[in-house]
């Protein structure tokens, strides 16, 4: 079965980075879009970052727009998230999700997203 497992996370200080990965497993990856999301305590889970099938085209939330990079490798079946200048405010749960479907549009929408993975805490202190 399909199987996303992140990693990195960590504790780091305001203005640090953290580079997120995702191992992906049981699916033709290259097939797939694939989304960064988070959930912060008390709030609703919201986008943070997409990335089409080919890695070519990218969105990203306002939040997260000059701070973080998302990009994925096809060949190792992996999409990472760096995240630089941290802020208190990015502390959250981390999850990576799939999308299935070779389409040149970027969905952003949660329920779009079929397989998610367990997550993983990212936590930024002042």
């Amino acid at each position: 079965q399909v199987q996303l497992v992140e990693s990195g996370g960590g504790v780091v200080q305001a203005g640090g980075s953290l580079r997120l990965s995702c191992a992906a497993s049981g699916l033709t990856f290259s097939s797939y879009a694939m989304g960064w999301f988070r959930q912060a305590p008390g709030k609703e889970r919201e986008s943070v970052a997409v990335v089409s099938w080919s890695g070519g085209s990218t969105w990203y939330a306002d939040a997260a727009k000059g701070r973080f990079t998302i990009s994925r490798d096809n060949a190792k079946n992996t999409v990472f998230l760096q995240m630089n200048s941290l802020k208190p405010e990015d502390t959250a749960v981390y999850y990576c999700a799939a999308r299935f479907g070779r389409i040149p549009a970027i969905i952003t929408t949660l329920d779009a997203y079929t397989n998610w993975g367990q997550g993983t805490q990212v936590t930024v202190s002042s």
